[in-house]
């Protein structure tokens, strides 16, 4: 069996119980209304698609903890009867509940029974409860039922019963119910009886199949006594070890006389090789010494050889040849037609993410709970640079680490309700404030900013592609031309990286220059500078002595139209950094049953 808090009513009970220990979450909503328990009538479809709708909304949109006004405003959206219906059961069950820290066992365990059945029953509700249906949910009310009665004799025993906090109460649960086991009695195939030797001796079968015929397994070992010897157990009266062979060898020949045997035994048992029963051994060496003896033997293992090719058969593992490393080659006209400028980096390091993102359709789900990530840091490092040179344009002398460090403070609070995260990440401003402030000063000097985080696009007729951008920050110098910065939680890329496949900012210096971003109309571009805001902060200047914006051009055009070509496949990581560097779609890819230095050919689609 198994313990009874691990069957699916204990599973259930408990996930109930821990609602009203603390805030509901997104995982653990999700956890209650994916349980098979839940929502167990004949609507349950219904349910099972607002569940996923829900989810997706969550992920998309949602906060971590969900909040009745938010399902409410997920319903309206849907438009749907049925969907405000789904909305107000859910929120009514789980919602809705104001749990007090300590209230009496008996409360704690009727708003379980409550809402466990609310949940169970659905919307519209069905006239039974599946929770407690089946072996293991007649237990689970067993022990519910107890809890009960315990709580309401406590509570006639003290006038208004004793207080319990809701911990309390969920590891009570969960202890009472560890105590109980199901088991679920299994049925047997009709035609298979497992027998020991004493059944077997007493009944009868159309077939009979002597197993385990290695020597310690029939017969069995004697074990060892270490306080009498035979010479003793003898004098004392008792059974000597051989007389429990005696007896197995009896139940042998009488079974071995039945109409149709199978003698079977294991070659090898825990990887060692096993020997042969003694009986299996005399029974052959006679068989071998008599006239026509052999022949019949050789019959007998012709016989089960039959058999044995049958369960090799079964047993054998095909083996699959691994999946190449792809390299899908799409119709021209299912190609992507436009890519951001990081997207244009990713083409070049591993088309086949762009295939899988911009031709399949494919994107990786939000994460359920937003955690502190290199993403987030990201993007909260980025807006507090944005207020910072916003709120400085026109008050030049608050450009100071104190004033930054202000900005930052208040972003973090805002946007990262991680502690340990928000107290790391701000230690880390804290280090480079100093920096990004005197740099600052440097920076206003050569040019003044013009604009900040602002999108752009470039259209080349030529082969049809649209490159689009959101420029971190635009300076313009006195004498009209740009100054194009963009910012790095990491390390900011070297040249050799920006040559071959760091083009974000040769890309943006294009844009400018061509077309221009929002309201800046296109102009020529005096420098480009990534700021890198790791411990130590440095900067790294755009060789465009190397590499010409007008060149920039020239090979984007190449670029995009070789992968317009109809042979020319997206490589799966062709050009990664390193061996351990990752894509969201490697799975897809099938990464491991290939490496980097497999060869790849174009697969051509349809």
């Amino acid at each position: 069996g198994i313990p009874l808090h691990q069957s699916a009513p204990g599973r259930f009970l408990r996930h109930v119980a821990e609602t009203f220990a603390r805030q509901i979450d997104a995982a653990l909503l999700l956890t209650i209304l994916k349980h098979p328990l839940c929502h167990s009538n004949a609507s349950r479809g219904d349910h099972l698609r607002f569940t996923r709708e829900f989810e997706l909304y969550l992920r998309g949109e949602g906060p971590p903890f969900p909040t009745a006004a938010l399902v409410d405003d997920w319903a309206e959206k849907r438009r749907e009867t049925k969907a405000r219906d789904w909305a107000t059961w859910l929120v009514r069950c789980l919602l809705s509940k104001d749990v007090r820290d300590t209230r009496p066992l008996v409360t704690h365990v009727s708003d379980l029974i409550e809402t466990t059945e609310g949940l169970a029953r659905g919307t519209p509700p069905s006239d039974t409860c599946a929770v407690w249906n089946g072996e293991a949910g007649q237990q689970a009310w067993q022990v519910v039922a107890e809890l009960r009665d315990t709580a309401v004799d406590l509570a006639r025993g003290t006038g208004t019963g004793s207080g319990m906090e809701v911990n309390d109460f969920s590891a009570l649960l969960n202890n009472t119910l560890s105590g109980g086991s199901v088991r679920t009695a299994a049925t047997p195939h009709p035609g298979i009886l497992i027998w020991g030797t004493l059944e077997a001796r007493v009944q009868g079968a159309d077939l009979l199949i002597l197993g385990g015929l290695n020597e310690g397994t029939w017969p069995e070992r004697p074990d060892l006594d270490p306080w009498m010897n035979r010479a003793m157990r003898k004098e004392a009266g008792l059974l000597l070890p051989e007389r429990r062979i005696g007896l197995a060898a009896h139940d042998f020949q009488q079974a071995l006389c039945h109409e149709n045997v199978w003698l079977t035994r294991s070659t090898r048992s825990d990887d060692a090789q096993t020997v042969p029963s003694r009986w299996m051994n005399r029974l052959s060496n006679l068989m071998s010494g008599l006239e026509q003896g052999q022949d019949a033997l050789d019959a007998m293992r012709e016989r089960g050889s039959v058999w044995l090719e049958k369960t090799r058969t079964l047993e054998h593992v095909m083996r699959e040849k691994p999946a190449p490393r792809p390299s899908p080659a799409p119709p021209v006209d299912a190609r992507p037609r436009h890519l951001s400028v990081s997207q244009v980096d990713l083409l070049l390091r591993d088309p086949y993410a762009v295939y899988a993102r911009h031709v399949l359709g494919l994107k990786p789900l939000d994460p359920l709970m937003r955690m502190p990530d290199h993403l987030l840091r990201g993007t909260v490092l980025h807006e507090v640079m944005q207020r910072f040179v916003e709120q400085t344009i026109d008050a030049p002398e608050n450009i100071s680490a104190a004033f930054l460090n202000d900005i930052a403070r208040q972003i973090l609070k805002d946007q990262v309700p991680w502690g340990e995260a928000r107290a790391m990440w701000l230690a880390r401003i804290t280090r480079v404030a100093d920096w990004i402030a005197r740099t600052e000063v440097e920076r206003r000097k050569r040019a003044q900013p013009a604009l900040i985080e602002k999108a752009g696009t470039l259209d080349l007729n030529e082969i049809g592609f649209r490159l689009t951008a959101k420029a971190d920050r635009i300076d313009l110098t006195p004498s009209g031309e740009y100054v194009l910065y963009d910012y790095k939680t990491g390390a900011p890329p070297s040249k050799e990286k920006q040559k071959y496949l760091q083009k974000q900012l040769l890309l943006e210096a294009l844009i400018a220059e061509e077309t221009g971003f929002d309201d800046l109309p296109p102009g020529p571009v005096q420098s480009a500078t990534y700021i890198g805001l790791s411990n130590p902060p440095k900067e790294a200047e755009v060789p465009f002595d190397a590499e010409p914006v007008a060149d920039v051009r020239r090979n984007l055009v190449r670029l995009i139209a070789t992968y317009l070509k109809r042979e020319t496949g997206f490589t799966s990581q062709r050009a990664a950094e390193s061996q351990n560097w990752t894509s969201p779609y490697d799975h897809l890819a099938r990464r491991g049953e290939w490496d980097l230095t497999d060869p790849a050919y174009p697969e051509i689609l349809t």
